[in-house]
């Protein structure tokens, strides 16, 4: 229906499809797996997700096309503008050119409400009359409550602990787009009381959370679930972002050296370079350098096999690098990125070697930061600076080798709710901390042996 070299664009230069990147992988994705070994069956997802979804999630068709409902709110934001950091390369005194794409635009502040408006259309469409979540640092909890709130939805999001507390602007955010918000782990579901029993200051963690939401979902008949990362069909709707931007480059006359993004499930990175893998597998000399903290390092550290995505183990096995399913992570203020695995997509292309990744500890995060707030006059995520962090040292060896490169950074959200983290940084509170091995390695010790 639609072909690669020409994507159809809207009266205001907005994509109207998707790109599903299973079209063009070398082989095909492992698939999700029961306990027992066998293969999950698309209507064994019937019960938390809608039929649209699960036919996203599996689809080979290599453009989905975007239905007017959801460009219509779409296009309260998007598309979402490339800026080119010319004081940011200033400041550097680098050759390189440093482009970011800015999806902090949106209304919630971040590139979530991508996949939040999406999938709350779907479920609308199908007869869903709530939709429970799970979020991190709040960026995806406020994306949905945003995305429910325009289709009449109602909203249940379990916010890790540690962050509800930390950051507690994004709740009342949530809460004012109509969801209510619980601090995981809770005492309203099995999951969560369970943890709570052996940890009853347990600081929460995003399997957790997931775990909590999931079941919420499964057992009320009107309620479903909705996932803002990991999930092919997450990944497929975040892939506006890297289809503007091809038309943006093209416009500026470029083409991409490296594209650079942080990653907790991956779902913002594989957005903004999804849509450039083709190319990369074809013989473009692209880079792509996904960015997580020395804090959870998933993709750095953990084995390929699969895995639950969550502490109780509800959802399906999937082929991930993990730290473990138990995985309980330290309080870092990138509460995004504190995710035991990462998107099955994701990590299949780390390993093929077609994605590179990369880990950085805070400190070294938040002095990248402050130098773009610095110069570019926005202040960053937590987690949209590890990858500041990563432009920044690719600019700087472009200034060593006097290369012109040309650097995309994937601009997820802003920092606006995160003043808190800033504070401790400047008053130099934030301890850099590298997962240590043993953990790692007690946490690998449950992760289910089954699959290839």
């Amino acid at each position: 229906m639609f072909e690669e070299n020409k994507i159809v664009l809207s009266e205001r230069q907005l994509p109207c499809i998707w790109y599903n990147i299973q079209a063009d992988l070398p082989e095909p994705l492992p698939p999700p797996l029961k306990p027992d070994g066998s293969i999950v069956k698309p209507e064994d997802l019937l019960p938390i997700f809608p039929m649209e979804l699960i036919r996203q999630e599996v689809s080979r068709e290599r453009w989905i096309e975007i239905p007017d409902e959801i460009l219509d709110v779409y296009r309260l934001w998007r598309p979402t503008p490339l800026h080119r950091a010319r004081r940011l390369e200033k400041a550097l005194g680098t050759p390189a050119r440093i482009y970011y794409k800015n999806e902090s635009v949106s209304p919630p502040g971040s590139h979530k409400p991508n996949t939040a408006v999406a999938q709350a259309y779907y479920n609308k469409k199908e007869g869903v009359k709530r939709l429970a979540t799970e979020t991190g640092a709040g960026q995806w909890g406020s994306a949905l409550a945003f995305g429910c709130s325009f289709f009449g939805l109602e909203c249940t999001v379990y916010m890790v602990k540690v962050s509800y507390n930390q950051k507690p602007y994004r709740r009342i955010l949530m809460e004012t787009w109509g969801a209510k918000v619980y601090a995981s782990p809770t005492n309203l579901t099995n999951a969560g009381r369970e943890i709570l029993k052996k940890d009853h200051n347990c600081l929460g963690s995003l399997g957790i959370a997931i775990s909590e939401a999931v079941e919420d979902a499964a057992t009320h008949e009107d309620t479903k679930y909705s996932l803002g990362s990991v999930l092919n069909h997450v990944l497929l709707h975040q892939t506006i972002i890297g289809l503007e931007l091809k038309e943006q480059l093209k416009i500026a006359g470029e083409e991409p050296d490296i594209l650079t993004g942080c990653v907790g499930g991956g779902s913002n990175f594989a957005g903004l370079c999804f849509p450039f893998v083709k190319d990369k597998m074809k013989g473009k000399n692209i880079q792509m350098i996904a960015v997580e903290p020395t804090a959870c390092p998933t993709l750095t550290k953990g084995p390929y096999c699969y895995d639950h995505g969550d502490v109780a183990k509800m959802t399906p096995l999937l082929k991930m690098y993990t730290l473990g399913h138990t995985f309980v992570p330290p309080g870092i203020h990138a509460g995004g990125l504190r995710y035991h695995g990462d998107a099955p997509l994701l990590c299949f292309l780390v390993n093929k070697g077609i994605i590179e990744a990369r880990a950085y500890s805070q400190n070294p995060v938040f002095e990248a930061a402050v130098l773009f707030a610095n110069t570019e006059g926005i202040l960053p995520a937590p987690e949209t600076a590890h990858c500041i962090r990563s432009a920044i040292d690719e600019a700087i060896k472009c200034k060593q080798t006097k290369e012109e490169k040309c650097i995309v950074i994937a601009f997820s959200g802003h920092g606006f709710f995160d003043l808190f983290a800033y504070e401790q940084y400047l008053n130099n509170k934030l301890e850099d901390y590298a997962y240590p091995e043993e953990k790692i390695k007690e946490a690998l010790k449950d992760i289910p042996q089954v699959g290839i």
